[in-house]
């Protein structure tokens, strides 16, 4: 699976989901980090939202981003797990 993270430097919410996502290292998924800074078009979509998450998902038109639904900043590393493998059941269906 592939993760996108949009984040920017200094966000403290953005950098404890991308720790926790880190800690799941026995997970097998790719993490892209995104600063939202370097890029007009996502700095004016995530600039209220950060960090977002999203699942990018391989179509025969091209990836598709998927937003992933929000959690709490409080949220234990075995939520954030509970919910990529949530998501993750598509791509084992194929």
């Amino acid at each position: 699976m592939k993760l996108a993270l949009y984040s920017k430097p200094g966000c403290h919410l953005c950098e404890g989901l991308q720790e926790k996502l880190e800690a799941l290292s026995h997970l097998d998924f790719a993490l892209e980090v995104r600063d939202i800074t370097t890029r007009p078009d996502w700095f004016d979509r995530y600039q209220y939202q950060i960090p977002v998450l999203c699942r990018v998902v391989e179509t025969p038109e091209g990836p598709r981003e998927d937003a992933l639904p929000r959690l709490s900043p409080r949220a234990p590393i075995a939520k954030v797990e509970q919910m990529l493998q949530t998501y993750w059941e598509p791509d084992t269906a194929k």
